[in-house]
This record gives structure tokens, sequence and C-alpha cells, in this order.
């Protein structure tokens, strides 16, 4: 078969697959109204992959090659077995090898040690995809008690959306969760065959315009410093300063803090904060994620 025979099967490939799954079952909202296609329509996968819909319509006419990233997601998007996933990528000219798959992070032991010491300094540790791997006691105060938390939905974005509380807390929600969708967006760009990355970036624009919205924006960002206004119900209004310090034993850990400045009224506010910790909320601990 000729590389344009290939490319041409691969689009009807995948015209046929999307043809067979409805809304419901990738988890869209299925509005009831009449659909002029069976299936879910082009702009659907597209979103669910975390691609343009232009980026797609090409695959599916033939006019652009996939690359193996991107076609391993489509597998996922479109619930192909084993087999479908071999025949997908041998149309499309690519290895079908399984990319690896990273191994579990463990929280490294002085991060542990770090996050142990910090008794008046809100603190977490975050890994890949900004998962919140482990958490102290301060930032449970602060934010919420994440061992309440399923251990899948321990995210720092997930729950800058999801959670109707931690969005109350920022005072300037929208421009911190943009901020956020960049650091994303940039870790997203280092390794793009993270299925579970896909997985997030997908379930996020599915559920929220505005992470749609801002994660088409393409704009990217280095976790670095950041400053940032909370509402917190105990301790007042708190300005407070982000600082991502990395881990030199492993990159893809951070250890996170929220600092004041002393002799402010947020400084006092978290010593506010850190005497009603004592009492209610519980550290993190540690976890494989």
């Amino acid at each position: 078969m000729s590389g344009d025979a290939h490319q041409s099967e691969l689009g009807e490939f995948l015209k046929a697959r999307r043809a067979r799954l409805s809304p419901r079952t990738v988890g869209l909202p299925d509005t009831g109204a009449r659909r002029r296609v069976k299936g879910l329509r082009r702009e659907e996968v597209a979103l669910l992959a975390s691609i343009s819909t232009d980026y797609y319509t090409r695959l599916e006419q033939g006019r652009r090659p996939a690359s193996a990233p991107v076609l391993d997601v489509l597998a996922r998007v479109l619930h192909l077995n084993d087999d479908e996933r071999a025949y997908l990528f041998e149309l499309a000219g690519r290895d079908a090898a399984r990319p690896r798959r990273q191994a579990a992070q463990k929280v490294r032991p002085q991060l542990r040690r770090l996050l142990s010491e910090l008794t008046t300094t809100p603190a977490v540790i975050l890994g890949r995809r900004m998962d919140i791997l482990a958490w102290n006691r301060m930032a449970a105060a602060l934010f919420t008690d994440f061992a309440n938390i399923p251990e899948k939905k321990r995210n720092y974005v997930w729950l800058l959306f999801a959670d109707p509380s931690i969005r109350a807390l920022h005072a300037d929600w929208e421009r911190m969760a943009r901020d956020t969708v960049a650091l994303l967006r940039m870790e997203a760009g280092r390794n793009p065959a993270d299925q579970r990355m896909a997985s997030l970036v997908g379930e996020l624009s599915v559920r929220y315009d505005d992470f749609r919205r801002w994660w088409g924006e393409h704009q990217v960002s280095l976790r670095s410093k950041y400053a940032k206004v909370l509402c917190h119900p105990v301790a007042g209004e708190l300005t407070l300063d982000w600082d991502a310090l990395a881990c030199a034993g492993d990159p893809d850990q951070q250890l996170v803090v929220w600092t004041a400045e002393p002799g402010t009224p947020s400084h006092d506010g978290l010593r506010i904060l850190a005497s009603w910790a004592a009492g209610t909320a519980r550290p993190g601990t540690p976890h494989r994620g």
C-alpha cells in the first residue's frame, strides 16, 4: 500500500472508530439534541485528545502525518484495543511499541524531612502533572484536608478548578488559574506521551470552559515564584509568596512553600493559622503517585 493509500486508510479508520462511540461513552455531556453525524464529532475527539480541531481534521483527511504521541492519545480517546492500536500505528508508519510507563513517584527522603520541619509554613510536595504527593499540617489548614480527597484527585490544577472552597479562597482566582494552566502546559510539553497528563487535560477541558479556553491559548510558564492573595476563614486576608524549590535528585518533584514577609499582617495571620492547625489539620503521609 502506498503512502497516500495508508494516509487515506488512516483517515477512514479514525472516522469509523469515532462513529462507534457516543458522547456518554467518553464522558461528554449528552444534550439529547439530534446529531447530524453518528458517534463523536471531530471537534469532540480533538477536545479529548488535547489537540486542535484543525489538526485532527487534517489527520482524517490524510493531509498531515501523525506523531507517535498523538497516535497514542487517539488510541486511548477512541477506546482502541491492542490490535486496533497496532493497526493505527502501522497505517501511520510509526513504531507501535508502547511508551515506557513512568515509575510511580515516591517522595524523596530529603523533601520529606524538609516538609516535617516546616511547622509554621504551608508546604506541599508536587510531582508530575502538579500531583500533590505530600503536604504538611499548615498546607492542610490553609487549603483543605487533602487526606479526605481521593488520591487520584489530589492534583493542584484539578482542585483549583473543581473544589469550590479552594476557588473561593483565591481573591484573584482567574489570574492564579490562568498562571497554573500555563505551568501545566509547560509540563505537558516535556512529556507529550504522558497518558495521565492527557487524561487530566481532557477531563478538565470537558468540565470547565475556562480551562478549555486558556489551554487553547497555548500560554506557557516556568514554575518559580508567584504572589497570591488568599481570603482564609480563620486567618483572614493573606498575601503570600509561592516558591517552588527543585529537588536535585529528582527534577519531577518540587517543594512548594507559601511564606509572608515578616512584620506584616499576613505573617501574623500565618501564626494564627499555625495555632489553629495544631488541633485540626492532619499532615499528609507521602505516597506513591
